[in-house]
């Protein structure tokens, strides 16, 4: 298979290169991006939190290292695979935020903390917390870990204060590992349109949260670190303070379910759009629809659908027509684009449609200017 080194290092540095790309081809606009992560930076520190923002979301050493630069203590990574890849980048200060549980992840996770400086992860069992501290012993580590607490999902994370404060009796048993705080993630409550909506939301579950952490301060385990907060909540978050840090992640790209969320109560929004698809047109044979190149394949699904960024119609309704396919529906469509015709879309879910590419195109304006590795692609484990 051709690379995308192959196909495009010919067009970095040349004006207008990002019209010769071939697609569909996962864009980024470093300009947008660059600016988003500086505002978030000055936002966390003007009230004085610390900013861990997720890596989930972009899986890149290049985006990790420019998050610091801005001031981030380090980022978050979802899995091991994750932390793996970002830490032989050199990115330091990384929380893996999903418990680690299966015997193999163990050992890799206890040979990470021997190498990976500031590293940490969240447990929610003892059983676990026990077999890690064991592993980190035949490493000869230690490794800070947070409590993660269920926000509500039972998805992850310890159900009940009680559960808290034993778990906290563990961790301060084990010898190889330190307790530095809890975890707090409201990932249901991310999406909530409405401000007053998600805000009454959040009110709620951070008053569930403050029982916690007032359990576990009665019982000598006073949370250094409070971790938690999104996109969707930063706002809310930073107004209520009880988070030291925050670990929103897409603000660095913005999608069409953040773009959906009133995430400032009725003010603009305070991200750019930074991460597209460019695809083109291939198929150009009915009036009132043009087929383009980007499918299943290059789309996530679990958001919706793309939008129109621009190139066509922004009032053109996108449609999913296979793997490879997508259908751009609109009144004439087909006589105003033609085949080879380019088109920029916003995509549904940032995610997992990153997960789906080997690179970003990084651009400024409509020049191509590097090629990024997202190097942790498919690190699920």
């Amino acid at each position: 298979m051709t690379t995308d080194r192959e196909l495009h290092d010919h067009l970095i540095g040349q004006q207008g290169s990002r019209a010769d790309l071939n697609t569909p081809v996962l864009i980024l606009d470093v300009d947008a991006l660059d600016r988003n992560i500086h505002r978030m930076a000055v936002l966390a520190a003007d009230h004085r939190f610390a900013l861990r923002p997720h890596a989930k979301t972009h899986k890149s050493v290049d985006i990790a290292r420019r998050q610091i630069a801005a001031g981030a203590v380090g980022v978050c990574c979802a899995k091991i695979g994750e932390a793996e890849v970002l830490a032989a980048g050199g990115v330091t200060g990384i929380l893996i935020t999903s418990p680690v549980a299966a015997p193999a992840a163990i050992e890799r996770l206890a040979k990470l903390a021997a190498t990976a400086a500031g590293l940490m992860a969240v447990v929610d069992h003892p059983g676990v917390a026990e077999r890690i501290d064991a592993a980190l012993a035949g490493a000869g580590a230690r490794l800070d870990v947070v409590i993660d607490i269920d926000p509500g999902i039972a998805r992850t994370g310890v159900a009940s204060a009680e559960a808290a404060v034993a778990l906290a009796k563990v961790i301060a048993a084990s010898p190889n590992l330190a307790y530095r705080g809890v975890q707090f993630y409201c990932g249901s409550q991310q999406h909530i349109e409405s401000y007053a909506d998600r805000r009454a939301a959040i009110v709620e579950r951070t008053a569930y949260l403050q029982d916690i952490i007032a359990a576990l301060s009665g019982a000598g385990f006073a949370p250094g670190i409070v971790t938690g907060s999104g996109t969707g909540t930063h706002r809310i978050d930073l107004e209520l303070g009880i988070f030291t840090e925050l670990q929103a992640g897409s603000y660095v790209f913005m999608d069409k379910q953040y773009l959906d969320c009133d995430l400032v109560d009725g003010g603009e929004p305070p991200f750019e759009v930074s991460l597209s698809v460019d695809a083109r047109v291939v198929s150009a044979n009915h009036s009132g629809l043009v087929t383009i190149d980007a499918g299943f394949k290059s789309l996530s699904t679990d958001g919706g659908v793309a939008v129109v960024q621009r190139g066509a119609p922004e009032t053109a309704f996108f449609a999913f027509m296979g793997d490879e396919h997508a259908a751009l529906i609109a009144p004439d469509i087909g006589t105003q684009l033609a085949p080879g015709d380019p088109v920029s879309l916003i995509v549904p879910h940032c995610d997992p449609t990153v997960n789906l590419y080997d690179n970003y195109h990084v651009v400024a304006g409509d020049m191509l200017v590097d090629i990024w590795p997202v190097g942790g692609r498919g690190c699920a484990r």
